[in-house]
């Protein structure tokens, strides 16, 4: 539904994995100068310049308050300024605070779809090693597991990003001092004893290290190789024949390989998330008409709901359909007044 809407708006669009649908030009600018002017002709006034500082409430309307000194009113009033994430594209954040001033339910905001940073050194020392079909873990202090992705996993220079990691992100970003890891199974589709099988049954005189970068299917980045034996103390065994490692040895290994721990003690915050989370309570906002229960008038959407999906644009979508609706329910209401 999404890429036909942008095909009657004239941007052509293509798909691409995990999800993920992009303008065929490659520009971002290409999506926003078709919605502006979709806007425009459609008879909407765009004032850019304009900071807002202030939304209130005045019997049956509603006032926005503007840095110039400027008040304007109205009886419909959609607020949907963004969150506070990548503050370098003029973001700041500022309509929680308008909606906590009028006494609405906020859950307070946090980062979201964020890299993770790392104490480990040895995580940096892995900066730019990919691993595309990994399952990620989110475990807190106590090793119960709070979140769960399979998607492509990324180690930098700070510690963890990709999908999985930023999809699992914004626990730690509310509670960057819980004792966080990231548990991550190397081999998803094989479970322990198939691993453990596949270990002995390698009998020829190759060292525990190639099998692992050469024999196993799929085969590990020699990079992470060194650093998942150094996770399960098996080091001393990189060039012996997998067989030949003692049996403990053999399921730290197997062990570490289904559950490899990364230290997680932070993110890097609202500059380098992609959505904030938190915002108005959902149970405030009627579905069918994104307004704000017991606030005639007022519809709320995008960031500013405490809604928080996969990466992968679907805040984008949502916040496009909401759109629709709210202004569809606006529409209804003006007709019928």
């Amino acid at each position: 539904a999404v890429r036909e809407r942008f095909a009657d708006l004239g941007v052509a669009t293509v798909e691409e994995p995990l999800d993920k649908i992009f303008p065929a030009s490659g520009r971002a600018r290409d999506v926003r100068d078709a919605l502006e002017g979709w806007a425009r002709g459609a008879g909407s006034a765009i004032r850019c310049n304009t900071p807002v500082v202030g939304v209130e409430g005045a019997g049956d309307a509603w006032q926005v308050r503007i840095a110039s000194g400027e008040t304007l009113a109205c009886r419909t009033l959609f607020v949907c300024p963004g969150g506070q994430s990548y503050a370098k594209t003029g973001t700041t954040g500022d309509g929680f605070a308008w909606l906590e001033t009028l006494g609405l339910p906020v859950v307070p905001p946090a980062p979201a779809l964020v890299p993770l940073t790392s104490p480990a050194s040895w995580v940096r020392d892995l900066s730019g090693v990919a691993l595309p079909g990994a399952s990620v873990r989110l475990l807190d202090a106590g090793g119960k597991a709070v979140a769960e992705r399979r998607r492509p996993l990324l180690f930098t220079h700070r510690g963890v990003s990709g999908p999985a990691a930023m999809d699992v992100s914004e626990a730690v970003a509310r509670d960057p001092e819980a004792g966080w890891h990231l548990a991550v199974d190397l081999f998803p589709d094989v479970d322990r004893e198939a691993l453990r099988e596949r270990f002995l049954s390698r009998t020829e005189a190759t060292g525990l290290a190639n099998v692992l970068t050469r024999a196993l299917d799929p085969p590990l980045p020699r990079r992470v190789v060194g650093a998942v034996l150094a996770s399960a103390s098996a080091e001393a065994g990189a060039s012996e024949p997998p067989w030949k490692l003692p049996r403990a040895t053999r399921h730290a290994l197997v062990e570490t390989l289904k559950g490899w721990r990364i230290p997680v003690d932070g993110t890097l915050g609202y500059d380098a998330a992609e959505v904030t989370a938190g915002g108005l309570a959902l149970a405030a906002v009627d579905p069918g008409s994104m307004r704000v229960r017991d606030a005639p008038g007022l519809h709320v959407f995008g960031e500013l709901l405490d809604l928080t999906g996969p990466i992968g644009g679907f805040h984008f979508q949502s916040a496009f359909a909401c759109a629709e609706v709210a202004a569809r329910a606006a529409g209804d209401e003006t007709a019928s007044n």
